[in-house]
């Protein structure tokens, strides 16, 4: 009976392996370890994240430098450079330097027919020499220095009288336009040997009505009795004024010292127009 009893109870011993210890599942502080090595990760995992954040959010003026944000900006349109002047002092310092804006200014005035006289004041910063430009390039009223500054081709329009037209080179095609130049003291001349002109005296008037509160109401140039011309400003900045009759049109000039047209004051140009450039 007892080793009946005895050959039983060693039906029911556990085996024990020599080569290493018991094996029954996973008990409580395995799943423990697991969970502090997940939390663990977990808090680097956020740290590198809240790292990147603040590096994501820096001054890039304080990370890259004042120079290679030079760069940076050059790359902008003016509009884009002239936001950047409200970012911060030190932008403002970076965005408005004349080694920005000196670019800028040339593409501005590249392929333009007249260039403003009052952005071209000695002195002046070039940020503010492209703010006037823009807006004297706006500027559809005529005045007496634009008459006088430019040289302007003449023709007659077709509507003209056969007479006229067959006395006119722009008509024929025997040669260059003919050429009109206005003075200061309100006279108005023509080349030699002109068949149009025929040596008769001109003058010439701009008349300006204002409505409100400075606004234009009319704007135009008359010559002698004639029809009154009506003002307009291409997008290269040169003028045209015409009647049914005939057309002036002022020749590029954009390379003459000094600029051309009316000194406005500084004034007159705040830099909050710098936001206005489209």
């Amino acid at each position: 009976m007892a080793e009946s009893s005895n050959s039983e109870l060693g039906q029911d011993k556990i085996p024990i392996e020599e080569d290493g210890p018991i094996s029954i599942g996973s008990s409580s502080e395995d799943c423990g370890g697991e969970a502090t090595e997940a939390m663990g990760k977990k808090r680097k995992k956020r740290k590198r994240e809240n790292k990147t954040e603040g590096s994501l959010l820096q001054d890039p003026l304080v990370v890259f430098g004042s120079d290679i944000m030079m760069k940076i900006l050059r790359h902008l349109d003016a509009c884009s450079v002239a936001l950047s002047l409200l970012v911060s002092r030190g932008w403002h310092g970076v965005a408005s330097s004349d080694r920005l804006w000196a670019s800028k200014c040339e593409e501005l005035w590249f392929g333009k027919a007249h260039i403003a006289r009052s952005s071209q004041v000695r002195g002046l910063s070039k940020l503010a020499a492209y703010s006037i430009s823009v807006m004297d390039g706006k500027r559809t009223r005529i005045m007496k220095e634009d008459l006088c500054d430019h040289v302007w081709e003449f023709h007659f329009n077709e509507v003209a009288p056969e007479y006229w037209r067959n006395l006119d080179p722009y008509w024929k095609g025997t040669g260059p336009p003919m050429r009109r130049y206005f003075h200061p003291d309100g006279s108005l001349t023509a080349d030699p040997g002109d068949e149009v002109w025929g040596g008769h005296e001109s003058s010439y008037s701009v008349v300006t009505s204002f409505v409100g509160e400075g606004q234009i109401r009319e704007h135009y140039v008359r010559i002698n009795s004639w029809s009154r011309m009506s003002v307009s400003r291409k997008e290269n900045w040169s003028w045209e004024m015409s009647n049914n009759l005939s057309c002036y049109t002022s020749i590029p000039d954009a390379r003459k010292e000094g600029g051309t047209g009316p000194l406005f004051p500084f004034s007159c140009f705040p830099l909050i127009y710098m936001f206005k450039f489209v």
